[in-house]
């Protein structure tokens, strides 16, 4: 690989999420949230500056306080951040490798493994999962790091490969490292006491059943906290003159150490039965920690929260406090008066400032809520409520989406079609989004696949829905029968205000995609719906009825995944991949069929050669022949084959592969112009072609990992839109941006022709 695509392959930045919405700039819409976020770290030099992450592939960053965010990408989910203590533009980053920003999170740079030393990077798995290649050497796992409190040249990171840790030291900022000592554990945390002589620093280590300790270069292996030694956190507190304070979590055992892990005592909440997710402390105050707890029985009643102690545990003070409602003192945005107060649950992560004891960030499964008060009062940081009741997102979308959709009779009206919190309607154009939901059954209102709208009915359609998300990733069926699969078609005849189920002859299944004939009559729509498990459902009174159609379809329980109908009427139907490491097999392979009459018979199309995992066909409206197939990659020891677009112009008798970007989940093509497509996936890239696939250009700005479909906007042809696995919506101008910073996670030469 030359090295300016090297260098171009390591630049990571980040996308805008300003809240106006042009065809300019890249934006993140919404409503914000609704995923778990994890993490959160606030600047030792700006207390408007914090970090968090979250399970997908984003991380977020926000210089004013959580008023906004900014997401980036570093291709894998962050699993720590550290600022530098002297330098308060540096930050670290650990996702699959440590990288390293010098402007306040606006570029990243690779530090560990060196640049110099990776050869390629692969992507394989379901998830298209990143790997360096090194040209020599492997990669330890870096699982805990420090910098120098008064020199930012030295790091102490804590690695691990094979089971085997060590404590390693770099004098150079990462370019190069020296094995210092083994570990008796995997390290879950690395504190330099900044009292410690400059060249010989004491080193605390916290791993799962103790604390070690390194001074003048001797370790010595600190007691094993209160009551159990499988730990889930330590946090340690510096106070000048005194040895560190530490607080450590077991799930049930609440510990705390005032002699830098010598000794431990047990500390209690107001309460009984309490169970503990997550603990952080201000690192210059050791009187003040928070605990995240659930369970804890008090005055009858079973809850979940926050507590905080202002002394060191002696006593302890529930300042988030919840159970079947939401605690007055927590204001939230759209997640509690949606879905309850113990949708979110207790937090996953607390992030407390270095400086402030008062300020503290708390994550959970679908929000961050902050508090500058010590607790008396926690805000959401995720999203902001507009004047007409709507809410818009702070630039924190943890959420995976399938589609925006468009009412063909109400220019602002729109909706996306969410995993995990449903469907959402907007109003305004979509400046401001609210949940859709009324009238849903609630064990299908996890996740809205698709919607589909009556062209000549004002205010009529139709929405899939499943309690299974994220379909069609094999995790889905690893451990759950498709047999069990809940979810159906619901029917709106008031613009998605209110629904009703429409399942009359279709038994519970996972729908997930739901396509009109527009040339049935108005009065008898004919609708054709996928059942992932069940196979093709056809009604041809308005969803009134249903009857399953699978004749010509293999196996018992095919996971019929997506429909086109081209315009002389001929249906195509996607089956989804069963297998999760792409092997071969009649019953793992995806296929392709083809009907000529209405669903009644199908016929199995032949896939290309070394494809068996089709994902979305496009068929070209001028040429019914010239067929499109975005296919996902299978892996091969590691590495990712036989993905990408895939062009027939026989109406697949052959096929010829025309991007090779290996994990393509949909093709678009140009409502109004057929030569131009457009190609997403999860490698990073969203791609377009201005002459049918001969040649493709990277859409500059686009940035966000794991990415779904394009969308066309209607309504300003200079505009698209992207839905993603975990990032939300963005949208953003047909050409890219060319001003915006990015982060090329492969190179372009890698996919040109």
């Amino acid at each position: 690989m030359p090295l300016l695509s090297l260098l171009c392959l390591l630049l990571i930045s980040g996308s805008t999420t300003t809240a106006k919405v042009n065809n300019k700039k890249w934006t993140v819409i919404g409503p914000g949230g609704g995923g778990a976020m994890f993490y959160p770290v606030i600047s030792p030099h700006d207390p408007n500056t914090a970090l968090v992450a979250c399970d997908m592939t984003g991380s977020y960053i926000t210089h004013d306080a959580g008023q906004s965010w900014r997401m980036f990408n570093l291709r894998q989910p962050s699993k720590f951040f550290v600022f530098d203590p002297q330098q308060p533009k540096t930050i670290y980053a650990q996702a699959e490798s440590l990288w390293r920003s010098t402007d306040s999170g606006m570029s990243w740079n690779l530090v560990y493994p060196n640049p110099k030393i990776v050869q390629r990077i692969n992507i394989a798995g379901d998830h298209a999962d990143t790997n360096l290649i090194l040209k020599e050497g492997t990669i330890e796992q870096l699982t805990a790091l420090a910098v120098d409190p008064n020199d930012s040249q030295i790091l102490y990171s804590c690695m691990d490969a094979g089971g085997k840790s060590s404590l390693q030291i770099s004098n150079n900022q990462g370019q190069s490292w020296a094995q210092n000592f083994p570990l008796t554990q995997k390290a879950l945390r690395i504190y330099v006491d900044p009292a410690s002589p400059r060249n010989n620093r004491t080193l605390y280590v916290v791993n799962k059943s103790s604390i070690s300790k390194r001074e003048q270069e001797r370790w010595t292996e600190g007691a094993a906290p209160v009551g159990k030694s499988d730990l889930l956190d330590v946090v340690a507190s510096f106070k000048e003159g005194s040895l560190p304070t530490f607080y450590a979590i077991s799930s049930e055992i609440l510990s705390i150490s005032s002699d830098g892990g010598k000794s431990w005592r047990e500390s209690h909440l107001p309460g009984e039965s309490a169970e503990f997710e997550a603990i952080a402390a201000c690192l210059h105050h050791p009187e003040t920690a928070y605990v995240s707890f659930k369970h804890l029985l008090q005055d009858g009643k079973e809850w979940f929260g926050v507590a905080r102690t202002n002394d060191e545990g002696a006593t302890w003070k529930l300042v988030w406090k919840e159970s079947d409602l939401p605690a007055e003192n927590i204001k939230d945005a759209w997640i509690s008066p949606t879905f309850g107060a113990g949708w979110g649950e207790n937090p996953l992560s607390l992030g407390v400032s270095p400086n402030d004891p008062n300020l503290c960030y708390a994550t959970d499964l679908g929000r961050t809520l902050r508090t500058a008060d010590g607790g008396k009062n926690w805000q959401a940081s995720y999203a902001n409520i507009l004047q007409d009741g709507s809410y818009t997102t702070k630039g924190l979308d943890v959420t995976s989406c399938y589609g925006v959709h468009f009412d063909p009779f109400d220019s602002r009206r729109m909706f996306i079609t969410y995993t995990d919190i449903g469907l959402f309607r907007s109003e305004n154009g979509g400046s401001g989004w609210l949940p859709s939901s009324n009238g849903l059954p609630h064990s299908w209102m996890n996740t809205a696949y698709w919607v589909e709208f009556d062209p000549l009915k004002k205010d009529r359609m139709w929405v899939v829905m499943s309690g299974t998300h994220d379909l069609p990733r094999p995790k889905m069926w690893r451990h759950t029968k498709l047999s069990t699969y809940q979810g159906g078609v619901c029917r709106s005849d008031d613009g998605g205000r209110t629904w009703k189920v429409a399942n009359n002859g279709m038994p519970q299944t996972a729908a997930t995609y739901i396509l009109l004939d527009p040339h049935s009559p108005p009065e008898a729509r004919i609708l054709y719906v996928t059942g992932f498990g069940k196979g093709v459902y056809k009604s041809s009174d308005g969803g009134d009825s249903w009857t399953l159609k699978n004749t010509g379809i293999d196996g018992t329980e095919p996971m019929a995944w997506r429909l086109t109908l081209n315009k002389d009427g001929t249906l195509y139907l996607i089956v989804a991949r069963r297998s999760e490491d792409g092997s071969f097999g009649n019953s793992a392979d995806g296929a392709l069929y083809r009907s000529s009459d209405g669903a009644e018979h199908w016929t199995k199309i032949v896939l290309p050669r070394g494809v068996n995992g089709p994902n979305g066909l496009s068929v070209d409206p001028l040429d019914s022949h010239r067929l499109y197939l975005a296919a996902w990659a299978r892996d091969n020891h590691g590495s990712a084959e036989d993905g990408g677009v895939y062009l027939s112009t026989d109406s697949g008798v052959t096929w010829q592969n025309i991007l090779k970007d290996p994990y393509i989940y949909d093709l678009t093509i140009d409502s109004h112009d057929p030569s131009t497509l457009f190609a997403c996936g999860f490698d990073s890239n969203a791609w377009k072609s201005n002459d049918r696939g001969e040649t493709w250009t990277r859409i500059r700005g686009y940035n966000f990992k794991w990415g779904h479909r394009v969308i066309m906007d209607p309504y300003d042809s200079r505009s698209i839109y992207v839905t993603t696995f975990g990032g939300s919506v963005w949208h953003g101008p047909i050409s890219g941006d060319p001003e915006a910073g990015e982060d090329i996670a492969t190179p372009m030469m890698r996919y040109s022709k």
